[in-house]
């Protein structure tokens, strides 16, 4: 159910960075507000302090150095802050600690 919503919402704002870019501002509000509707039944978002703690502790346990091991570190974090998280955020957090 959360990978649905995710989805759906990801759909909605890559649709309003498209009719932001094409200056149609009644489709930007109409997609804003169904970004609102679905995030309602999503888990309550984690803060960067709590996604940051989360992060630090997937690279105690897995052992993570560089950005080779990316793919290790979202493959634990994703089970973790599905649907409580932006995993694109998640990535670009990790990519600077890694990086």
């Amino acid at each position: 159910m959360l990978a649905i919503l995710e989805k759906l919402i990801k759909q909605r704002k890559d649709s309003i960075s498209q009719f932001e870019k094409a200056g149609r501002q009644d489709l930007v509000d109409a997609e804003s507000a169904e970004v609102v509707v679905l995030s309602a039944y999503l888990p309550a978002q984690l803060s960067e302090a709590e996604i940051t703690a989360a992060i630090d502790a997937a690279i105690a346990s897995t052992g993570a150095a560089g950005p080779k091991d990316m793919g290790k570190l979202m493959g634990v974090l994703k089970p973790q802050l599905a649907g409580k998280a932006d995993m694109g955020k998640v990535s670009a957090l990790i990519k600077s600690k890694l990086g």
